[in-house]
């Protein structure tokens, strides 16, 4: 069994893993009428994700057009902290049920990802393995 797998395993057992695979966790409060600042906030949450990687791409080239590598040194780094400013205040202007239900739904899918069937298994009996180590332990 490999590291990743192990980790999803061990964070399935987690109380809020084990809610977002059973409430089967879904985007659906998206498609809800929505005030406008939690629609520039699910704005700003989008465009922080779309921004980061070009965001590098372009600051390293600059570096790389004008021979100067701490522009990249610095740069990048500088670009990663504003993109998480962003995700930030976007994740303040939808307020946290937005934040934790986008976090429930991540957390689904990588978990389901990784572990397939057993991902409900596990979060429907989080400690199906006790029996098994008080069985090699030998005690009763």
């Amino acid at each position: 069994m490999g590291i990743i797998k192990k980790a999803a395993l061990h964070f399935a057992r987690k109380e809020f893993c084990r809610n977002a695979i059973n409430e089967c966790a879904d985007l659906n409060f998206i498609k809800e009428k929505h005030t406008l600042p939690v629609i520039i906030g699910l704005f700003l949450i989008v465009l922080s994700y779309l921004m980061v990687i070009p965001s590098f791409f372009a600051v390293g080239l600059i570096a790389a057009r004008l021979k100067k590598p701490m522009i990249g040194v610095i740069g990048i780094p500088l670009a990663y902290g504003f993109s998480w400013l962003i995700l930030m205040l976007g994740m303040y202007l939808t307020g946290p049920d937005y934040a934790k239900a986008l976090g429930k739904w991540i957390v689904r899918i990588v978990l389901e990802g990784i572990l397939s069937d057993e991902a409900k298994k596990i979060a429907s009996n989080p400690d199906g393995n006790v029996e098994k180590k008080e069985v090699l332990n030998g005690s009763d």
